[in-house]
């Protein structure tokens, strides 16, 4: 049987970032499935890390679950140069040619695995890469584009538009992507003609138990609340998510929300610091990280979850909070999360605090409908996304 290699900048089992969670679910359960699955990667520890420093040795390893992990040391990078180059991308500069190719030859990579993977290239049925744009992918597939599939995790992003993306992504064997508009931005900046491409999405476990009266009796949380789960940062939006909960709490203090209890809250799960506004810093409760079964109660516990980021590849909280059965409200802006909300009549969206006051105040009064709201997300992501309906998805692609 040949051998699946998952091509990864760095790998861990307990490394965060969504990219590497992804890889690990992918990896982990088509191994459980009985898959000759292989991890090819660097010695980089991991994303937060000195890209230039080989944190492992060079050699073979094992995850915890006994995937092969094969580690190669990292080629040393001009960092001044790939930094001036990322620095014009951040700040929206149009780059040149020339710039991209500086970026594509200082962006984390190996040598050495590149010469592994030339030389034991028959051993291999396909190369898979995530994300898209570290330079394992790149040069990955501009060496091995018939056996390269590609799960890229793209975003409308300075970088997904590189001229010299488009010249090697074109020519890949296949492309798999989390949600259907990751699919159409794609098909915009590459020609995909000759790509097999199909929207796979994320695995969930999908039978978890989540117990709301639990989690109020071990939080000491009686009143109705809203929760996000994630990273508190202003990049996921969660700045704007408190500026509209305080006016929301204002306004109905005031009176001008009728039918909302005055003690609403809002409850926050994940790492991260963000300023609370004044008015609301007794009606938001930071729970930091919590354990996750703790988190799998809090979802069953809350009136709904906000989703407020507009840059979401898939969202694994927005299906955890349906697998609880409630509702989700996210930002319109976000193509990926509002696209899941309408295909499944699973929640609201909004674009502006109007929109958040009028969503939020609907999905507290209409009970039934939140409820129901929460019971189509829960038959959407068990019949989307549950892992023995992925990896069969995923052995039928790669076959």
């Amino acid at each position: 049987m040949k051998k699946i290699g998952f091509v990864v900048p760095w790998y861990g089992d307990n490394i965060p970032g969504g990219a590497e969670a992804a890889l690990r679910g992918v990896s982990d359960h088509l191994f459980l499935d009985g898959e000759a699955v292989e991890i090819l990667t660097t010695c980089v520890e991991k994303f937060a890390s000195d890209w230039n420093q080989n944190y492992y040795k060079p050699g073979d390893y094992k995850s915890k679950l006994g995937i092969p992990i094969k580690r190669f040391k990292v080629r040393k990078r001009d960092v001044k140069a790939f930094d001036e180059v990322n620095a014009k991308l951040i700040a929206g500069a149009k780059i040149s040619r020339e710039e991209e190719e500086t970026f594509n030859r200082e962006m984390v990579n190996s040598d050495d695995l590149m010469d592994y993977m030339r030389e034991h290239y028959d051993e291999y049925s396909n190369f898979v890469y995530i994300p898209y744009m570290f330079g394992t992918c790149y040069h990955g597939c501009k060496n091995f584009p018939e056996k390269s599939v590609m799960i890229p995790c793209f975003h409308d992003e300075a970088y997904a538009h590189f001229e010299t993306y488009a010249e090697v992504f074109s020519k890949v064997k296949g492309m798999l992507f989390n949600a259907r508009p990751e699919m159409e931005l794609a098909n915009k900046l590459y020609d995909l003609s000759q790509v097999k491409c199909e929207v796979m999405g994320l695995g969930l476990d999908t039978d978890f138990e989540s117990d709301a009266a639990r989690f109020r009796e071990k939080f000491k949380i009686e009143d109705d609340f809203i929760l996000y789960a994630g990273r508190k940062e202003k990049g996921k939006n969660v700045d704007s998510l408190l500026a509209y909960f305080d006016k929301f709490k204002q306004r109905v203090k005031m009176g001008q929300i009728e039918g909302v209890s005055k003690n609403l809250k809002l409850v926050l799960i994940g790492g991260g610091q963000i300023e609370i506004p004044k008015g609301v810093a007794d009606d938001v409760i930071d729970l930091g990280f919590v354990d996750i079964q703790d988190k799998y109660d809090a979802y069953g516990a809350a009136a709904l979850l906000c989703q407020p980021s507009m840059n979401e590849s898939f969202s694994f909280v927005i299906m955890e909070s349906w697998l609880a059965g409630r509702p989700v409200l996210v930002h319109e802006n976000c193509e990926v999360t509002a696209d899941f909300v309408r295909q499944n009549n699973g929640g609201l969206y909004f674009a502006s605090y109007t929109d958040f006051e009028g969503t939020v105040a609907y999905l507290l009064k209409e009970r039934q409908i939140s409820d129901a709201m929460g019971e189509n997300g829960k038959k959407f992501v068990k019949s989307h996304f549950a892992w023995d309906i992925i990896v069969d998805r995923y052995k039928k692609f790669l076959d």
